[in-house]
């Protein structure tokens, strides 16, 4: 489920991308449980689903942004440690990044710190991602060890990164900053009044053809006098002004429909009706 960002005058929104599953499951509770709290609801969504993957630091964050609609997602890089191949060299191998990190400026951002050697124990530095994913890796000098050079470059790079989370969206109009629970529902309300303003569509469209073919059956039990009365007309709107005024016996099946008809107050055909026709 794709997340939301964007900035208006005083106000802005920056609303994390989530897993559509654990939504779904978690709409599913609230309807089913009204009463359920944000620590309920944590039980189904795990936190943000983003899109590279990478690991979230601290939980805490993340019920502390759901339940106040504000907050921040501490994110860290996947690393592991393998030994090179060819010069049997410790090395840091990246395989997942923090959400709206760019690799390539990473790249060039942790180079330029190792040339600066404001982050030592980097002996060289490539890039072997391909079309089954990331893989930075990281070649460690003799003697550097893998939690120094680790430390080092989560401290210096955006290899730990963060995410603000600001749940702001308009709520019948207003700006307001949702709990999770709270865009849950707005989201379930928002729901209900697109089906019932949907049905209430679909049904007067309904109500109008049977309005059309109401006139159609009136037509059919006095045909030969409709055939005659638009044959004389001198054009279609004659025609159609003679069909309103014609004397219309409503069809016995039509009479339980009608109950006004069945006190002896016969409906002619509207003008709808009588251009269907």
């Amino acid at each position: 489920l794709n997340g939301s960002s964007g900035i208006a005058v005083g106000m802005a929104t920056n609303i994390p991308p989530h897993n559509l599953n654990e939504i779904c499951d978690a709409v599913v509770m609230v309807l089913e449980h009204p009463e359920a709290t944000v620590d309920d609801l944590l039980t189904v969504v795990q936190g943000p689903d983003f899109p590279t993957a990478a690991m979230i630091f601290n939980r805490a964050e993340v019920r502390d942004a759901y339940i106040n609609g504000r907050g921040r997602v501490t994110m860290q890089a996947r690393m592991e440690v393998e030994e090179a191949a060819r010069s049997g060299r410790s090395q840091i191998v990246v395989t997942e990044l923090p959400y709206q990190v760019n690799k390539a400026t990473l790249l060039e951002r942790i180079a330029d710190l190792g040339r600066a050697k404001k982050i030592e124990g980097i002996s060289d530095l490539r890039d072997e991602s391909d079309r089954h994913g990331i893989r930075m890796v990281i070649e460690l000098s003799r003697g550097a060890t893998y939690a120094a050079v680790k430390n080092q470059l989560l401290k210096h790079t955006a290899l730990r990164s963060s995410f603000a989370v600001n749940m702001l969206a308009l709520v019948d109009g207003q700006p307001e900053t949702l709990s999770l629970k709270r865009a849950l529902e707005v989201f379930i309300g928002h729901r209900r009044e697109v089906i019932r303003r949907r049905s209430e569509f679909d049904l007067e469209k309904a109500r109008e053809r049977a309005h059309i073919l109401e006139g159609l059956l009136k037509a059919l039990d006095a045909l030969d006098l409709v055939i005659k009365t638009i044959r004389e007309s001198a054009s279609a709107e004659a025609a159609k002004a003679a069909l309103m005024a014609l004397p219309v016996v409503l069809p016995a099946r039509l009479i339980e429909a009608h109950p006004i008809a069945a006190e002896g107050a016969v409906p002619g055909l509207s003008d709808r009706q009588a251009q269907a026709i």
